[in-house]
Parts: C-alpha cells; structure tokens; sequence
C-alpha cells in the first residue's frame, strides 16, 4: 500500500466514524529573517495554511517582527531561550534539562516570554516549545505559574494537560531524519501520518507536522509542497492553528 492510499484509509475512518481528524504545522528554531524564512513563508502563504513559527527568544531580531508583521495565518510560540544544550557531551542535547538549578531555567524562560511580548505583542502565545523537543519533568508543574498555558514537544502526548492549566499539543511527522541529517522520505513520513492518524481515531490528539525550515534539504522542500498541495481539502480532515488548538475542545479530547 502507497503512503498517501493508507493516510487516505486512514480518512475513510474518521469519516466512517462521523469524525474530523485535525492536522496542525509547527516549525522550529525561528530567529531571524532569512531567505530560508522568506522560502517557507511563500509556500506558507500559497497553499494558505496556518502556521506556528517556534522562535527563540534571546536571538529574535527586530527583523523578524518587521517580516512577520503582515504575515497572515501565523501564530508565534516561544523556542525555549537561547537554544543552548547545557547537558554533558555524553547526552542527548537538552536546555530545558536538570543539569541547572529550577529557578535559574524558569527565570531565563521568563525572560524569553517578556522578550517575545515586547518584539510581537499578542501574537506570542503562551506555549513553551522546548528545544530539541525535551524539557526536565520537574520543570513542567511550575510552568503555568510563571504564564503558560500550553507546552509542544514531539511525540504521542502522555497526558492532555501534564498539570493543572497546562494543554500539551504534540507534534508527530518531522520532515528531517537527524541522525543522517537529511530529507526522512517521503514513503517513511507518509507512513508516520497515517500511524499518527490512526492512534488520534482513539486518543483524539490532534497530529502534528514539524518542519524546520533552516535545516531542510531540496527534497524536504519539495514534500513539504507536495504534502500541503494533497492534504489541503481532503475529506475527514481539518487543518488548524495553534491559537485555537490551544484553547479548543479537540486539543482535550
């Protein structure tokens, strides 16, 4: 069976079921405005889809904010800080980890979401996306204390709301294989969509695709046309914006 035949099964199910599957797009590791940006914001716009752009606050630059000024359909969360790894050589890269004091991680988040509400206003939404999708567990209880209101990593989501005032919307499809550092394949990511497909028919998560735009080769350019070129209007799907899957029922189904 072709990749797009079972996504397309998988559809047939949902509507079966009297159901909509809904399908959302974050890219990562936002900072500044470039022609990789200028890239993705053209296709963004052609295809007229709803994006959320995951900006690093502590390298964000005043150009960005003029360049997504009149972008329409963005919604903007917050990348971590700085993107630094601060854990040791021998592991998996992390800032958002336990190799620093608590109040030291929350303090420069807090920083980053002020830095954010200056350079974007209310378009910054209250959403923590850790970098490299990972963030230490005894940090997720206090970030509603200091503002947010929603977290996205990578991944099948444990839990709707890891605590009290927190909605978690994951995403589940990314276009780079980074181990080889390279495009995943089509047939592999295709696969992965109708995986994710059927798994949210029972959990009702909505699925995510992941892009990040700087890293992304020719060909993980061209799927991402294709992908959007095929997906948009199919049956027994809806495509949403993070703005309102982070405050909708369907996020907490």
């Amino acid at each position: 069976m072709s990749g797009w035949s079972a996504v397309e099964q998988e559809l047939a199910r949902w509507r079966d079921a009297g159901r909509e599957a809904v399908l959302w797009w974050r890219d990562d590791d936002v900072a500044e405005a470039t022609p990789a940006l200028d890239r993705l914001l053209d296709l963004q716009r052609a295809h007229d889809v709803p994006l959320a752009l995951a900006v690093v606050p502590a390298t964000a630059t005043a150009a960005l904010a003029t360049r997504l000024g009149a972008a329409q359909g963005i919604d903007l969360l917050q990348h971590g800080y700085a993107h630094t790894n601060h854990a040791p050589a021998a592991d998996k890269k992390e800032e958002l980890g336990a190799h620093r004091p608590a109040m030291v991680v929350l303090g420069e988040l807090g920083t980053g979401r002020m830095a954010l509400e200056r350079l974007f206003g209310p378009r910054a939404l209250p959403v923590l996306v850790p970098p490299w999708n990972r963030i230490a567990p005894g940090l997720v209880p206090a970030l509603p204390e200091i503002g947010y209101r929603g977290l996205s990593t990578f991944g099948a989501r444990k839990r709707v709301s890891p605590v009290s005032g927190l909605l978690q919307v994951n995403t589940h499809i990314d276009l780079i294989d980074w181990k080889a550092r390279r495009f995943a394949g089509a047939e592999a990511l295709l696969a992965a969509f109708a995986q994710a497909l059927d798994a949210a028919r029972t959990t009702g998560e909505p699925v995510g695709l992941l892009s990040h735009h700087l890293a992304m080769d020719e060909a993980a350019w061209s799927f991402l046309q294709s992908f959007w070129g095929a997906v948009k209007g199919m049956p027994g799907m809806k495509i949403a914006t993070a703005h309102d899957l982070f405050a909708s029922r369907e996020a907490r189904a």
